[in-house]
């Protein structure tokens, strides 16, 4: 069997893994120039820090094991159960979030290692050259590619939202500690921010990261991006007066800003793809918005085509 995938986000390598398992034939092809897609870290000052998906969490048995085999290779570790909630700065439990000592961009590089991915390689139309093709995306960029009717369908039923992710580099972490922000003994890891009109997430990319280094992340809400998608370089003071304020941060930051616009989709489906003949569409559109389920859509098409 011969299987082009097209995209090399977690949803595209994992179906790309598992063909080849399975003893198919695969091509992967990647418009960029590193895999990953939002399992995204950028380097800054020569360090990464993560852009996109801000952590994992994995509570399906098979992506359990995934982790748990990043984990013995020293690419992932357990960061926190443990988030503050603002306004108020209350505490909230939940399952363990992992984080990547490396990146989490690392984890999408060990998937691709001894895969055939072809970076560079943007496609504007599904690929007529194999038995199956793979379309590992997001609905709006599947559609671009004129995909048979009821891909078309399904791509188009799908939501998407915007983020803006600003990266703010501090000379300190005047966070440690602040306003009793330790949770569990430790300090700040990352907050969930309820209904404000700029923020929706901050994260300490350096505890996450294990390194300490003073460096937040913070999402945008997809109002905020979607007002500056044009122009992303100017959400970035605005999202880092918004932390500061939040936090109570004396220091300015320096400031870089990544642009996604199809960051998130809204509620998923039942389903974990969708097929007509023999192009499929995949990725964490079908189901919760997590990377588990880009991971478990991509493997539930492969052996779909593996029978």
């Amino acid at each position: 069997m011969d299987v082009v995938v097209v995209g090399a986000g977690v949803a595209g390598l994992a179906c790309a893994r598992t063909l080849v398992d399975g003893g198919a034939r695969v091509r992967v092809l990647e418009r960029g120039r590193v895999p990953g897609g939002r399992l995204a870290s950028k380097r800054y000052d020569g360090r990464y820090a993560d852009i996109g998906a801000a952590y994992l969490v994995a509570d399906d048995p098979d992506f359990t094991a995934q982790v748990t085999a990043w984990e013995a290779r020293g690419l992932i570790r357990p960061w926190t159960d443990t988030l503050r909630v603002y306004p108020g700065g209350a505490t909230t439990t939940g399952p363990v979030r992992w984080a990547a000592p490396g990146g989490l961009r690392s984890l999408a590089a060990a998937l691709a290692d001894g895969l055939d991915v072809r970076y560079t390689q943007p496609a504007d139309r599904v690929p007529a050259d194999a038995d199956a093709v793979v379309l590992a995306m997001p609905g709006p960029q599947a559609l671009r590619l004129d995909p048979p009717p009821a891909i078309a369908a399904a791509a188009r039923a799908q939501v998407w939202h915007p983020v803006i992710a600003a990266v703010l580099r501090y000379p300190a972490r005047e966070w440690d500690g602040l306003h009793g922000a330790f949770v569990n003994d430790h300090p700040l890891h990352g907050a969930f921010v309820n209904d404000h009109p700029l923020l929706a997430t901050v994260c300490d990319d350096g505890d996450r990261r294990g390194d300490g280094t003073p460096v937040l992340v913070a999402h945008s809400t997809a109002a905020l991006a979607a007002r500056h998608l044009d122009a992303p370089e100017a959400a970035g003071p605005i999202l880092a007066g918004a932390v500061g304020e939040l936090l109570g941060l004396s220091a300015s930051p320096v400031v870089d800003v990544h642009r996604w616009t199809y960051a998130q989709p809204g509620e998923g489906t039942d389903a974990r793809f969708a097929v007509d003949g023999d192009v499929w569409l995949c990725g964490d559109a079908f189901g919760r918005p997590r990377v588990q389920t880009a991971w478990l859509s991509g493997r539930a098409v492969a052996h779909a085509l593996l029978g």
